[in-house]
């Protein structure tokens, strides 16, 4: 009978498509794999052929009806009142997580779903915490979920605080569940990166060490995988309009935000303007993210959704958000890139992709002008050296497997995982996975 494993995962689609490339190559290898995600996913999560299990909790309503639309303006004062609205979500994802993981031979993790830690020590399974932005305290640079400045070593090390603060938020309803759902105790330590006897649990970071090299003072179970790379399985093809437009002139500039449902009338109108400054031809994503869908001059042409790793390989350079996941799609495809920001990890990842050379310097979406992404159309276009350093890039990630790597440690850890009966009394909460 084939081992089991429960992912579990919430957020918009770049928090859900890694795990799915995950699940893929995990059930490729013989193993049952069940995907534990928001309402929104499930049909495309079956589409795969992958067993969905709802964790409830619509993220594209969500969006939409919180306050998410204003926490780039203060991060400070309104990431906090985010965290608590998300609580609910976090509770009813945690309660179908459980009987998610009933039979679950290993539970994989990811930030946001850090209760998985306590249904682990309920059902006596290891647990794998893993993260798409490098979260794990260090020194070498300030946390990457805010938009601080590299500030040294002793202080970049006391910005990653943040994360113990907005952990506590997690934290709220999770000594409840564990009385009330787990039969357990009340916690009494741990963290997103450790077991409740303060343990480091086995991290897996699904990006490249070549985009975000690995820190030296990480412990040794923080681990870089490369990323996990979801290929479209649909087969997709432009449409015949769209190969119109696409055969009509150069190769387009994509634009899209992502998956942040506002600003749509600014930001529209800032897009028009810049493409008219500049004259060139550009494709526009709508689906969720925050730009309207109708007006457009011949120049433009509007796409709801398609799957970036096909859509990118037709356009000459990708202006967007800066979400993990879209960044990977940008850097996979070697196109010179320019990332806008609006909130979160997004800043971080505009920092890295300007560091490699493939694109300018970031511009947070509130301070973006049309004459600012005008000039950026046109870098895009014509800079030679972004599109080489682009290339160079894409040449690297291709020789690089993040999931077979993931396995790999995924592996050792169920293999060497002691169960509770069988460890000295001294030991017997202890997760027994080798890393202090």
């Amino acid at each position: 009978m084939s081992k089991r494993i429960a992912i579990s995962t919430i957020g918009t689609r770049g928090d859900v498509q890694p795990y799915l490339a995950l699940a893929l190559e995990l059930k490729a290898r013989g193993y049952s794999v069940v995907i534990g995600a928001p309402a929104d996913f499930e049909t495309e999560v079956g589409d795969l052929g992958l067993e969905f299990h709802s964790l409830g909790s619509n993220i594209r309503s969500f969006l939409q009806q919180s306050k998410f639309e204003h926490v780039g303006e203060n991060v400070l004062v309104n990431f906090p009142a985010l965290l608590q609205q998300g609580q609910r979500i976090v509770e009813q994802a945690a309660r179908h997580s459980w009987d998610m993981a009933q039979g679950a031979d290993a539970i994989i993790m990811n930030i946001n779903t850090s209760f998985a830690i306590d249904i682990g020590e309920a059902l006596d399974v290891p647990t794998i915490m893993t993260a798409l932005q490098p979260l794990n305290s260090t020194g070498e640079f300030p946390i990457c979920t805010y938009d601080v400045p590299d500030m040294g070593r002793a202080l970049n090390w006391l910005s990653h605080a943040a994360t113990a603060m907005q952990q506590a938020y997690y934290d709220f309803p999770r000594n409840r569940l564990r009385r009330e759902l787990m039969g357990l105790e009340p916690r009494k330590s741990g963290g997103f990166f450790k077991d409740n006897t303060g343990k480091n649990l086995v991290t897996l970071y699904a990006y490249s060490p070549l985009v975000s090299p690995r820190p030296r003072d990480w412990p040794k179970s923080a681990i870089v995988t490369g990323y996990w790379r979801l290929r479209d399985q649909t087969g997709w093809e432009p449409s015949e309009e769209f190969e119109e437009f696409l055969n009509a002139g150069p190769p387009p500039i994509y634009v899209g935000f992502g998956s942040m449902p506002f600003g749509a009338k600014r930001n529209t109108e800032l897009l028009k303007e810049a493409v008219r400054l500049w004259g060139g031809r550009v494709v526009v994503a709508s689906g969720w993210g925050g730009i309207e869908a109708t007006d457009y001059p011949d120049n433009v042409y509007v796409i709801s959704r398609a799957p970036h790793d096909k859509l990118f390989d037709y356009m000459g350079g990708v202006v967007h958000h800066g979400g993990a996941g879209t960044t990977a799609a940008g850097l996979f495809a070697g196109k010179p890139t320019m990332v806008v920001p609006q909130a979160i990890d997004q800043p971080y990842w505009g920092r890295r992709v300007h560091a490699l050379g493939c694109g300018p310097e970031p511009v947070m979406l509130k301070k973006l002008t049309p004459q600012i992404l005008a000039r950026a159309f046109d870098e895009l276009s014509h800079h030679a050296p972004y599109a080489d350093a682009a290339l160079n890039v894409a040449s690297s990630l291709s020789q690089e497997n993040g999931p077979a790597k993931a396995i790999l440690h995924i592996e050792r850890v169920m293999n060497n995982y002691v169960p509770l009966a069988q460890r000295p009394a001294r030991n017997s909460r202890s997760a027994g996975f080798g890393f202090q």
